[in-house]
């Protein structure tokens, strides 16, 4: 099994820290499937030091998720190592992990997230400085690299790893890529050979069949599926038995599919009130559809609910006219 620093996970499959995705109603989804550690959204250091309401709101770890991860980011070594502090002494998180994979300018502009991927040596300031004030395992997320012409992910490993770090994951692609193009696993497997501690692979799993030669052609120690669970926690159930079985698990019936999507929006309600969570279940909902027969015929009016009783209305609408659904979008 996974080891990270003192916490045992039951199995190597991991829920990514999908920003605007991972809060408590998914994790807990993900974790009632069997995932063996599901990870926070990441939030920035400076939010946490200033504790607005959405902030601790986004610190809030169920007992039933653990372990669980919370990631952080930052780009100012005081701020960060105060921020790893709060988590480590005022939440219930298992795992602190540091992001520095984060592509998207305002977080690389403030020198965070996939900023450090140029710089080994603020990656060993960094990951240092906060290992030496918290007693809760540390972690890293990390890109194999800027862009194609700084691909640095062996000194940017060792440096991890020399720093204190319990375990890293890593992302097949560059920033430069954002989430195009595909994942080159190769520089995963070299991640692997530089380092003592798990690595964990990410990028391009999207069925159990990938989970499997992703382990068996990088060797690494784990495997973290982001998009590929969206609208669909039967992948993260159906990777954990084929790397245990070998056998494949049919896919959900739509009926299935549907009692999860109401879980999931039930359960955001409770977090977060009605009138917000309604409308962040829009893109679940339309992840949690696609695929389904007859379900573009529906997709509109998901978009367009405003309440839990409109969007109930529209999903028992479709199961019961599934198959004059399916016929009219033949």
């Amino acid at each position: 099994m996974l080891k990270i620093g003192d916490i045992e996970l039951k199995n190597r499959v991991v829920l990514a820290p999908m920003a605007g995705v991972c809060n408590p109603a998914f994790r807990l989804i993900a974790k009632e499937f069997g995932t063996g550690l599901v990870c926070a959204e990441m939030v920035s250091d400076k939010a946490i030091l200033n504790g607005n309401k959405r902030t601790r709101e986004m610190l809030f770890v169920d007992d039933r998720e653990k372990p669980l991860s919370l990631q952080i980011f930052g780009g100012d070594r005081t701020s960060l190592v105060e921020a790893a502090k709060v988590v480590d002494q005022d939440t219930n998180a298992d795992i602190i992990d540091i992001n520095m994979g984060c592509p998207v300018p305002k977080v690389t502009k403030c020198d965070a997230g996939a900023r450090w991927l140029l710089n080994p040596e603020k990656i060993y300031e960094m990951v240092s400085a906060v290992t030496a004030a918290v007693q809760k395992p540390v972690t890293v997320k990390m890109r194999i690299g800027w862009d194609s012409e700084h691909i640095f992910i062996e000194q940017n490993a060792k440096a991890a790893e020399a720093a204190g770090a319990s375990a890293i994951s890593v992302h097949g692609r560059t920033r430069e890529q954002l989430y195009t193009g595909t994942a080159d696993w190769s520089w995963i497997k070299l991640a692997k050979e530089s380092v003592n501690i798990p690595v964990i692979g990410n990028g391009d799993v999207n069925t159990p069949e990938d989970a499997k030669r992703m382990l068996d052609t990088t060797g690494c120690d784990g495997v973290m599926i982001g998009r590929g669970a969206l609208g669909n926690p039967w992948m993260l159930y159906s990777t954990i038995h084929y790397l245990e079985t070998g056998e494949l698990i049919e896919d959900p019936a739509p009926e299935e599919k549907i009692r999860i999507a109401v879980l999931h929006m039930d359960r955001l309600i409770a977090l977060r009130g009605e009138h917000v969570a309604v409308r962040e279940m829009r893109k679940h909902l339309s992840w949690y559809l696609k695929g389904l027969k007859g379900s573009s015929r529906i997709k509109d009016s998901i978009m367009e609910g405003t309440t839990r009783s409109e969007m109930i209305g529209v999903l028992d609408h479709y199961l019961a006219n599934l198959p004059e659904l399916v016929a009219a979008e033949a």
